[in-house]
């Protein structure tokens, strides 16, 4: 099937109404993502870097504005780069490091793939075509419920690879190697039911996690991981899901991919000077007291923040919790 890279607002709300504003949600602070970037302040103050992402600001005439690192001007991809450490890897190192974990996992090697030098000098890899079987001691179910995070996930290369994100070139159900991606094809290959193949695939979503500051790229991995499940769900079908499989999907993804700033734990940027007013007899003293989290800049001191701590989904409990309380297990 043909890979659409950029995923348009507009066609989302066209053919998955109200998927859109699911996944525009903080869970955590119950409004919508924001931008926490000044790349498109430029185009007006609903753009500016603490705005909200509004659906309106990201639809019918305004539904071009986001789109992936690999389509954006040069320059902006540099800047980016310079102020945000914003570096976005090649899918052959990717799948490198995820075939590290599965080594760990299966114990032997080469399960999904196997990794190649071509001809040209570049790295590769060829898709393992036998179905994937596994150790005695373990299950497929057992592979899926196996928790992963991708820590600052940008457009979440690591978990979905539907393309390359340095060269935009798309890349086939078949040979795709993101951490989710292989959960998928383990459902794939053992689930037919298409009842069971929807729960087998809720337990595979509910165990991926991933960060992420800029709000476009959180909202560009959060559709990534959205449209991922409707290819692999008409790959297996041949016919698309229903809308409301994709909503519950959509409210999975919405709390498990999540915006926070990775050093505090906090929705980015909420930490504040705190303003503290004395009165005496005489006059009416003011203090100034940093975050004390901020003002130590010890990540030993993460609970100290005065920020919005945020929350992520326990699903085995099915309430929240706070991410940085998952530091101390």
């Amino acid at each position: 099937m043909q890979v659409v890279i950029d995923i348009l607002e507009n066609e989302i709300i066209e053919k998955y109404p109200d998927i859109l504003e699911i996944l525009l949600r903080d869970q955590t602070t119950q409004k919508n993502i924001f931008w926490a970037t000044d790349n498109y302040e430029h185009l007006g103050d609903s753009y500016k870097f603490n705005s909200e992402i509004l659906f309106s600001s990201i639809t019918g005439e305004n539904g071009n504005i986001i789109m992936p690192r690999v389509y954006k001007d040069k320059v902006l991809q540099l800047s980016r780069s310079k102020e945000m450490a914003e570096v976005f890897t090649p899918s052959w190192i990717c799948n490198a490091q995820n075939n590290a974990v599965d080594n760990s996992w299966f114990g032997r090697e080469n399960v999904f793939n196997k990794e190649i030098l071509l001809e040209n000098g570049t790295k590769s890899w060829e898709t393992t075509k036998e179905k994937i079987f596994f150790p005695k001691d373990k299950t497929w179910q057992d592979y899926i419920l196996d928790t992963r995070l991708e820590i600052t996930c940008g457009e979440a290369p690591y978990l979905v690879s539907r393309y390359d994100t340095t060269t935009g070139e798309s890349i086939n159900i078949e040979n795709r190697i993101g951490l989710l991606d292989r959960k998928l094809r383990v459902i794939n290959e053992n689930v037919n039911s298409e009842k069971e193949w929807i729960n087998a695939v809720e337990v595979a979503y509910k165990n991926i996690y991933g960060f992420e500051w800029q709000g476009d790229s959180l909202l560009l991995a959060r559709e990534a991981l959205l449209i991922t499940f409707i290819e692999n769900f008409t790959y297996k079908f041949e016919t698309e899901p229903t809308l409301e499989t994709i909503k519950n999907i959509a409210h999975i993804i919405s709390w498990n991919i999540w915006q926070m700033d990775g050093l505090k734990g906090v929705i980015p940027n909420s930490c504040k000077d705190e303003i503290i007013e004395t009165a005496t007899i005489f006059e009416t003293q003011t203090e100034i007291r940093k975050c004390k989290g901020c003002e130590k800049q010890d990540l030993k001191k993460i609970k100290f923040h005065n920020g919005i701590y945020c929350n992520i989904m326990d699903w085995g409990i099915e309430q929240p919790i706070r991410f940085i309380d998952l530091l101390e297990k």
